[in-house]
């Protein structure tokens, strides 16, 4: 091959995963909130392949379903091992002879962008027709042991190997690079002979070596052959994922007090100078500003939090929290709630669907839900929006500067008007008109509300 010699870039992800005694298909598994093949994904994506192919079968449409854009599946309708999954991709590449074939296993989510370029250059320097990437494992249980000679290169599955076999610690990782006319050629020849009757894609490398020779490229970082084919592998896997995410925040210029007890998924976003507490959980499409804190505690999934913001003991759901905005202790925010900057959602308050002015408190012990809050409204401590009648949800409407006593309860539909007032344990469901103050249950308006009496004093002192 030359430097210029394209890449197409093959990813096995079409097995069931027996070991990980699930009803799911093995790459589908998640780690730090992305589906396990979508990392070897990722990981391709800086050699630029010219194609991108992932072989999927078991399970077929669900594994299609959360594939990007740029990757083409292609289908492998029977299981037959390895070298039938490849097969199956190069008939997808009919018509191309010229270029490097890099195939590699979909149940390797540590496999990193640096190890693909380092095979890549090994496979360009020797020019040869195939190259594997090995490692000298501790434990090499359950993967197919190597062994080197005078240019060839032999694989032996676990199950099909002597004891003597066994003890060789020098391991297959299930990612190769091939030359495109070689694998073409080599494939055709495979055939079933072993107790599993599967194509192993390993029998091809001594035909290939034989004839152009085959290498091997022993990976650097050891962590990057833990391969995932049970949910104790799939445990330490995510581990060494999540210690990566949680390094590559703080490199960045997040501050993470205690990173055995944080977890961060793989697509969340964190500005510089935020502070994250222990037992924080941050999930899906969560942005996060510069110099806020997060937590103790606090579970943030799908949520955006501006600059500035405090979010305490508390739990996030598709909610936006503006600049500077106080949540909690112990509040729950959820789907389509927007809390506008400077606002405050104290200690044990639930927001659903609501929109919370500029300024404007919820201080605790409250349900607010289907709900237009103006700017610099106080909702008293026990205020209930009673949004529900057993069939339909109905919105309710606070104005600007508006003041709610304790325990207030809003039958919606209902308007509590700007500047108006409800005294304490008032049942409001008829509207309020703005700087009015509605006392009783059911409340009525019976005089002008303090907040207007002190708007209309201070209005008097300025024609004065």
């Amino acid at each position: 091959m030359t430097e210029s010699s394209p890449i197409f870039a093959v990813i096995l992800a079409a097995g069931k995963g027996t070991r990980m005694k699930s009803n799911r298909a093995k790459v589908l598994h998640t780690l730090c909130g992305m589906p396990m093949v979508n990392y070897v994904i990722e990981a391709t994506r800086p050699l630029l392949p010219e194609g991108l192919l992932v072989v999927v079968g078991h399970q077929a449409e669900l594994v299609e379903d959360v594939l990007p854009p740029d990757a083409t599946p292609v289908i492998q309708r029977e299981q037959r091992g390895t070298g039938d999954a490849v097969r199956v991709a190069l008939e997808a590449l009919e018509g191309r002879e010229d270029g490097v074939l890099l195939v590699v296993n979909g149940d390797g989510p540590l496999v990193s962008d640096g190890t693909l370029g380092e095979l890549l250059a090994r496979h360009r320097s020797a020019g040869v027709g195939a190259t594997v990437l090995v490692a000298k494992l501790e434990d090499p249980s359950g993967l197919g042991r190597v062994v080197e000679e005078a240019g060839v290169v032999k694989i032996v599955e676990e199950r099909d190997a002597s004891e003597a076999e066994r003890e060789n610690r020098l391991v297959n990782l299930g990612l190769y690079a091939f030359e495109l006319a070689e694998i073409r050629d080599a494939i055709g020849g495979l055939d079933a002979g072993n107790e599993q009757g599967e194509l192993y894609l390993t029998d091809v490398l001594e035909t290939i070596g034989r004839r152009s020779r085959a290498v091997t490229y022993q990976l650097r970082n050891p962590e990057e052959a833990n391969l995932v084919n049970d949910r104790a592998q799939l445990a330490r896997a995510e581990e060494i994922l999540r210690r990566r995410i949680l390094d590559a925040h703080m490199r960045n210029g997040v501050t993470v007090r205690d990173p055995a007890s944080t977890h961060i998924e793989a697509s969340v976003e964190i500005g510089r100078d935020t502070v994250i507490l222990p037992g924080s959980f941050l999930r899906g499409e969560t942005k996060i500003g510069s110099d806020c804190v997060i937590g103790p505690s606090s579970d943030l999934l799908d949520t955006a939090v501006g600059d500035g913001a405090t979010v305490e003991h508390s739990v996030g759901r598709g909610a936006a929290v503006g600049k500077d905005v106080a949540v909690g202790p112990y509040s729950f925010l959820r789907p389509g709630t927007v809390l506008e900057e400077g606002a405050k959602v104290g200690a044990y308050c639930e927001v659903k669907n609501t929109r919370v002015g500029r300024g404007s408190k919820v201080p605790h012990l409250s349900y607010v839900g289907d709900t237009e809050i103006g700017e610099g409204a106080n909702l008293g401590a026990g205020t209930i929006t009673a949004n529900f009648d057993g069939e339909h949800k109905s919105k309710t409407s606070i104005g600007d500067g508006a003041f709610t006593g304790v325990n207030t309860n809003l039958i919606a539909p209902v308007t509590v008007g700007a500047d108006s007032y409800t005294g304490a344990g008032s049942v409001v469901s008829k509207d309020v008109p703005p700087g009015r103050l509605a006392v009783g249950a059911p409340a009525r308006a019976i005089k002008e509300s303090p907040q207007s009496l002190r708007k209309r004093a201070m209005r008097d002192q300025k024609g004065d």
